[in-house]
């Protein structure tokens, strides 16, 4: 799907389609065109009227692809990354926009409906003067949404971080492993976006680009510096969260000891007990203890509870228990 929206005579209007005079240099058009891929018109609209080189052509028709910005002869091609939370609302996911930026025009291609496009596009149809003042100011007002989108993600995400510490915790019978891998890949994928795309957003933010003015560099460096913080915390977030694996994984192997140390206390107990009710089962003449042939069973009885009693005193000066 193909939206086309030009400011035109201090008006912004949606338009059917796009008129090549509107980008000669010089023209007093702003035109933004958004394409939700898969369109069979995007190949034809970007090659023949934005007259995109191939190789931006190509990646911008790819699905997905790392944060990046490039600078060509016409326009600069950038690629951000947007996020949306998963199937269920568990876990997160990122989807690629491409943004073409010349003097007079931008194009956003996007393979998923993206929140932040479309509520630019409201605004610019509200405000004319939301395209009025230029792409560079446009292209500002997206990449500030989508960065803006990440803050409610990153903290579902460290709130089922606590959740997880708490369960690891507090009830170690539970087995979260497959929770805190899940957590792990969703971090790791914040990770891979935010950390290109912090650079990205940097060179915008530099003076680096004849198509991004003055005024709307200082604008990115505000989106910079919630980036770098979202970077960080994503850092933070995946060293707490291998740590919080390695104290599960900690806390199950003393458990295991425990049960082991138990288990053993109990095999070293029970060995002389073995050996005494062993010998005394034999099939042979084996001297009598005192009293009548009916206090024999309490003598071995008493015998056995005095050896346990012994072997767990030992132990219990030993701090083996």
């Amino acid at each position: 799907m193909i939206s086309v929206l030009v400011h035109r005579d201090g008006r912004t209007r949606r338009v059917d389609a796009v008129d090549p005079a509107w980008l000669l240099p010089g023209a007093q058009e702003r035109v933004w065109v958004d394409v939700e891929l898969p369109d069979p018109e995007a190949q034809h609209l970007l090659r023949d009227v934005f007259q995109v080189h191939e190789l931006s052509l190509e990646d911008a028709l790819s699905e997905i692809h790392h944060p990046k910005i490039e600078l060509f002869d016409r326009y600069l091609y950038l690629i951000l990354h947007g996020i949306t939370a998963g199937a269920g609302g568990k876990g997160v996911t990122t989807n690629d926009t491409d943004f073409f930026l010349g003097e007079q025009f931008l194009v956003t291609l996007h393979h998923a409906p993206s929140r932040s496009i479309r509520q630019e596009q409201d605004l610019c149809l509200r405000n004319d003067q939301a395209l009025g003042e230029g792409p560079a100011g446009l292209l500002h007002r997206i990449v500030d949404a989508m960065v803006d989108h990440y803050r409610p993600e990153v903290d579902a995400l460290e709130d089922r971080l606590e959740q997880l510490e708490d369960v690891v915790f507090e009830d170690p019978r539970h087995n979260p492993v497959r929770e805190i891998l899940a957590l792990k890949r969703d971090v790791s994928a914040l990770r891979r976006v935010t950390l290109p795309q912090r650079d990205a957003i940097g060179r915008l933010a530099r003076r680096e680009f004849s198509q991004i003015p003055d005024a709307v560099t200082y604008r990115f460096r505000d989106v910079y510096d919630h980036l770098v913080q979202l970077t960080d915390e994503s850092l933070f977030f995946q060293d707490r969260v291998t740590g919080l694996l390695d104290a599960y994984l900690s806390s199950q192997s003393n458990r295991l000891n425990q049960v082991m140390k138990v288990l053993t206390v109990m095999s070293t107990i029970f060995l002389p007990l073995t050996v005494l009710t062993g010998l005394y089962g034999m099939n042979v003449v084996i001297p009598h203890l005192p009293g009548p042939a009916a206090v024999q069973f309490w003598w071995i009885v008493g015998m056995m509870a005095v050896m346990s009693g012994a072997m767990l005193w030992v132990f219990r000066r030993k701090d083996w228990l």
